[in-house]
């Protein structure tokens, strides 16, 4: 029984008859196909590597900026945390002061020496504890009237002050740090010099 040989197609009767020949011939093809396919192309890649770090720039600096932020957010929180706290206390204040006024000016004041000593100690030890948690008491008489500040509950006329400067206060402004905290309640000047 006879074997039959196959040729394969893409061989042909020379490099079946010389084998060393179709060797050397394949050889040479790949040695010279790599070089042409696996060359990479230098521009490209710098081009990708330029974009990548700019890439990896641009996500640096936005990941830096979000650390600033959340960083002064979480101190504005700390700095203003207490301002719903500050606020009901600052009724207290008030009643202390009207206290202190009410026995000021009564006609028995010699008679309440000993209450109106002890509500001015409660009162300076109310104040230094604002003072610990940044909260402060606006300065404000005859000073101009600020809208960001005061609030102008009435206006009297006054020839010898200029036209907006603050000359009574019916309920202390105060301050939490560097934010407002309560507007002041203020009588203002409506004429004065400046108007004439």
């Amino acid at each position: 029984m006879k074997k039959n040989k196959k040729k394969h197609p893409e061989i042909s009767d020379e490099e079946s008859l010389n084998p060393e020949l179709s060797s050397e011939e394949n050889a040479d093809e790949k040695e010279a196909r790599p070089e042409e396919e696996e060359t990479p192309d230098i521009e490209l890649l710098q081009a990708e590597n330029q974009k990548l770090r700019e890439d990896y720039l641009r996500a640096f600096a936005e990941a830096e900026n979000t650390k600033k932020r959340c960083a002064q957010e979480i101190e504005k929180n700390n700095k203003y945390a207490i301002s719903s706290f500050a606020k009901n206390l600052l009724s207290v204040a008030d009643n202390l002061h009207r206290a202190i006024d009410a026995v000021e000016q009564g006609q028995s004041k010699e008679n309440c020496a000993a209450l109106l000593e002890g509500v001015k100690l409660t009162e300076a030890e109310l104040m230094k504890v604002f003072g610990k948690f940044g909260i402060s008491r606006m300065d404000i008489l005859g000073k101009v009237f600020d809208p960001n500040f005061h609030q102008v509950i009435q206006e009297v006329e006054d020839a010898e002050k200029p036209a907006g400067t603050v000359i009574a206060e019916l309920q202390t402004g105060y301050m939490l740090n560097d934010r407002l905290l309560r507007e002041a309640m203020v009588v203002v000047t409506k004429g004065g010099p400046s108007e004439k």
